[in-house]
This record gives C-alpha cells, sequence and structure tokens, in this order.
C-alpha cells in the first residue's frame, strides 16, 4: 500500500457560498487556507481543510457601501465571529466512495458533515469538488432564524447555507509513506 499526501493550493481551491432568505438569496466566497489529503493507492483516506473566515466576500451585492456593511454583518458574532475565530476547520473522518464525512469546526463548535464529492487523481493533481450544507444554528448563528425567533416574516433567513468546496492539490515532495 502506497499513502501519498497532497498539499492543497490554496491559490487555486475556493469556497463558494449561498446563503437563503425568503426574499431571495446571498452569494460569495471564502478562501481556504491550508489543507492536505491523504490517499491510499489512489482512494481519498483522509485530510483536512481550513477556511479563512476573515476573506468572506459577497459578489452579488454591487453597491460598495451596501456590500461593506454586509461583509461586517457577516464577520460579526451575529455570524461568522471572524475576529474570535478566524478559521473554520472541516477533517475527514471516514470516506466510503465519494461519499465523506467529517467534523466541521466553525466558532469552536463542532459538528458531524457528511457529503458526496468528484474526486479527479491525474498523476501528482487532485481536484475535488463537493457541495456541504450546513445548518448555521448549530454553530451559534441564530440571526434571524425561524428556529429561534417568532413573526419574522419575510425578514426569515434559512438556517441552511451552501459550501461548493472546490479543491486543487499537487503531491508532496516527501511523500511515499509504504
Amino acid at each position: 500500500m502506497e499513502t501519498k499526501k497532497f498539499n492543497i493550493v490554496s491559490t487555486q481551491s475556493n469556497i463558494d457560498w449561498v446563503g437563503r432568505k425568503v426574499t431571495g438569496a446571498h452569494n460569495g466566497t471564502i478562501g481556504i487556507k491550508e489543507g492536505s489529503l491523504l490517499f491510499d493507492n489512489d482512494r481519498l483516506t483522509g485530510g483536512r481543510f481550513v477556511a479563512d473566515t476573515t476573506s468572506i466576500k459577497i459578489l452579488d451585492i454591487t453597491d460598495p457601501a451596501t456590500n461593506a456593511q454586509f461583509a461586517g454583518h457577516l464577520a460579526s458574532d451575529d455570524f461568522f465571529s471572524s475576529a474570535q475565530y478566524p478559521e473554520a476547520i472541516f477533517n475527514i473522518t471516514s470516506v466510503n466512495g465519494a461519499h465523506i464525512e467529517g467534523d466541521l469546526t466553525i466558532k469552536n463548535s463542532t459538528h458531524p458533515i457528511s457529503f458526496d464529492a468528484q474526486i479527479n487523481l491525474s498523476g501528482d493533481v487532485m481536484t475535488a469538488s463537493g457541495i456541504i450544507v450546513v445548518d448555521r444554528t448549530q454553530y451559534g448563528m441564530k440571526f434571524r432564524s425561524g428556529s429561534f425567533f417568532k413573526d419574522l416574516g419575510d425578514i426569515l433567513i434559512y438556517n441552511d447555507f451552501e459550501l461548493q468546496v472546490n479543491i486543487t492539490a499537487t503531491a508532496a515532495k516527501e511523500n511515499v509513506l509504504a
């Protein structure tokens, strides 16, 4: 059995997010700071990646003042508390084919998450993508949640948000752990 480590290339990896509310949705990006994935005989077996919550961008709001206000709100304690918790971490706990299970830590709170991924391995380059659905209330993000506040009407924000994770990684130089 040959174990290979692939290091995530931050500049070629990112997370696209979508948050929905009664009246529509917002979308943007979050940078991936670092991470690595382990393969045994070309099969994903483990790994982790770190998202930089201070890098959250909003793509659908073009007015600079409104965009800055919304970005500040996402960074606040109502959502990611980015000053106190600048990183969110996903650790893979098991892999069964294309199905990945792991622990997602946001704001020092960890919960299990599972999703299906598309993984492509070609020589020393690996690409992977998958959609992770996260219940924000599990991580203390209760702002305008119908689970905690009544009669929100058209200002309600849905609890689930989607993360489309796109990763590119390259084989580590120190590989071949046999």
